[in-house]
């Protein structure tokens, strides 16, 4: 599943993280989503971009298009 195949208020668990872009990746990773990480899509905005998750105690802001190297599996409440 990807993220921007997610509706708000579905958790999901980083499974792994696919080739992208090595510094958009880097940033990413160094931002705390690494494989097993648990994140909630909190907010979609309304043309669908970006999206805002919850992760790590934080809200995050990512474009669907570069969120894109994020493989997640839904996590069941």
């Amino acid at each position: 599943m990807r993220l921007k195949d997610m509706k708000i208020g579905v958790k999901a668990r980083i499974v792994r993280l696919s080739l992208g872009k090595k510094g958009y990746r880097h940033r990413l990773i160094s931002m705390g989503l690494i494989p097993g990480t648990e994140l909630m899509v909190s907010q979609i905005a309304p043309l669908g971009d970006p999206i805002k998750i919850q992760v790590r105690g934080f809200i995050l802001s990512l474009r669907k298009e570069e969120a894109h190297i994020l493989e997640l599996e839904e996590v069941a409440v």
